[in-house]
């Protein structure tokens, strides 16, 4: 559960295994100053979230070109698999466009699959502002082209 907020944050799967560890340690490192331990999820949740919003303002890029992709992992399933990745593709691309409160909000709703409220909790904000911001964001990703073409 962990691990696939982590992916929804991040653009690849080694920077989300990174990113969920970093927010694993930063909890093992608190472990005596957390209150609640049965509030453990929302407080990784959050650790992954402040994280990332520190990689993100540093900026660094450290990535770098490889002659071979790596194939992905065929996909199961009764529709065409080229229309599933497309889509696919295209939703990540368009979520990854909004800006990093909305992505984390929707993030949080609607791949976590938590509620307003608990959204509201795990980002420490209104349950007005969730619903506000979220509005927003599916909003742009409805006008977004890439997604109108694929639908």
């Amino acid at each position: 559960m962990l691990l696939r907020t982590a992916r929804s944050l991040t653009a690849n799967p080694s920077d989300a295994e990174d990113l969920l560890q970093t927010a694993l340690t930063k909890t093992y490192v608190a472990w005596e100053r957390i209150e609640d331990h049965r509030a453990l999820d929302g407080y990784v949740r959050r650790a992954l979230l402040n994280t990332r919003t520190s990689q993100w303002r540093k900026r660094r890029v450290d990535e770098f070109m490889c002659e071979e992709l790596p194939e992905p992992e065929p996909v199961r399933g009764g529709d065409d698999p080229a229309e599933q990745q497309a889509l696919h593709d295209a939703m990540w691309r368009a979520i990854m466009k909004l800006p990093a409160r909305q992505r984390a909000m929707v993030v949080l709703r609607y791949y976590e699959d938590l509620s307003e409220v608990q959204t509201a909790e795990v980002l420490g904000v209104s349950v007005g502002t969730v619903k506000s911001a979220v509005s927003r964001a599916l909003g742009k990703l409805r006008e977004d082209p890439e997604l109108g073409l694929v639908r």
